[in-house]
């Protein structure tokens, strides 16, 4: 079975999400094996993302009960399945690499994964996290620099978004914590990112982050955003997470700023624009883009690339001159949300031609 069982998984994943596409060293293969078991691999490939009791799961594969709970949740435990609990139910379902297998890896994440991640990411992961087209993660602006001129929905507002939720867990950032293993190169914060709801409880049943309330949590955003970091929910109207990232580190804004139009690449409502004659030319706005969308002018004043900018107002709160403003794209240009998580997964489906 062996080689042929990991391509077999590879392909399902390559269904789910962002994808988890084939290359041509077959880091994919490495990277597979260094996580599941054969054994690990057959039971992932017997499920779906439709969540399931083991008894219902053993009944189907024709399996005890009792022994293949017992592998369920070690394979939960350990990150390669989605598991979560309402009382004394407990499901299982098979999840994607990203968001899923790769994010749960969290607490085992070491040198030799981080190395296989970072391999495999530039061999092909990143032209098909780019590939979804801003469905997995969207961008909104940083606090700081929204003025009363604009308009700002609830749902590209981080407090309000935390405000609403009922379970926010805080995790370390899984690109961070792989990039630092790496060269130790990134100096931003570490434990800046949420899961809400049910993603949040497998986050705490698994030990990898801890319980806040809202009013935490929007100190965690002013934190981060005042370290220039981009503040990224998922692309949904009920998203189960939210990410504080850098240009340095994140795969996905990594992954747009290849792009010679990354602007067309995000879910956002807002670009920044210059006001030329307020610049003094001191270029901090160019040190803290995360899209390098900030180009100065022969005249001299900065002008920012509209079709590289994401808008997430980070160059607007380092100007000391208040030259930078943030412009709310009009209403004609936005696009639509998904209401939720599966709504989500079919947008980046869709968007990748798979579906």
């Amino acid at each position: 079975m062996g080689e042929d069982i990991y391509r077999r998984l590879q392909e399902m994943l390559d269904g789910f999400s962002v994808g988890f596409p084939a290359t041509e060293s077959g880091v994919e293969i490495e990277i597979l094996k260094k996580l599941f078991s054969e054994e690990d691999a057959g039971i992932f490939l017997s499920l779906s993302p439709a969540l399931e009791g083991p008894e219902a799961i053993a009944a189907r594969l024709g399996l005890p009960a009792d022994s293949l709970a017992e592998k369920l949740e070690g394979m939960a435990s350990r990150g390669l399945l989605f598991r979560p609990k309402k009382g004394d139910e407990v499901k299982y379902g098979a999840t994607a690499f990203i968001h899923g297998i790769f994010e749960f890896q969290l607490p085992r994440m070491n040198a030799g994964l981080a190395d296989l991640m970072n391999r495999y990411y530039e061999e092909g992961m990143d032209r098909s996290i780019a590939g979804v087209k801003g469905a997995f993660l969207r961008t909104i602006p940083v606090a700081k620099s929204v003025t009363p001129e604009n308009h700002i929905a609830s749902l590209d507002d981080a407090a309000e978004i935390l405000r609403g939720m009922d379970t926010i867990v805080l995790v370390d950032c899984i690109c961070r914590k792989t990039k630092d293993l790496l060269d130790g190169s990134c100096a931003a914060p570490l434990e800046v990112c949420f899961m809400f709801g049910s993603m949040g409880q497998y986050y705490l049943d698994n030990g990898m982050g801890r319980r806040i309330d809202a009013d935490e949590a929007i100190a965690v955003v002013a934190r981060a955003q005042e370290a220039g970091l981009v503040t990224q929910p998922s692309t949904s109207q009920n998203p189960n997470g939210m990410c504080n990232c850098c240009g340095d580190c994140c795969g996905v804004l990594a992954s747009i700023k290849k792009d010679p139009r990354p602007a067309d690449l995000v879910y956002s409502n807002h670009y920044s624009e210059v006001e030329a004659d307020a610049c003094v030319e001191c270029g901090d706005c160019l040190t803290v883009c995360p899209m390098e969308a900030i180009v100065f002018s022969e005249e001299g004043p900065a002008f920012i690339l509209r079709e590289r900018c994401i808008g997430c107002g980070v160059c607007v709160t380092r100007c000391p001159s208040v030259a930078i403003r943030l412009i709310d794209r009009p209403e004609k240009t936005r696009r639509e949300l998904p209401k939720n998580a599966v709504e989500q997964m079919v947008l980046m489906l869709r968007e990748r031609g798979t579906l």
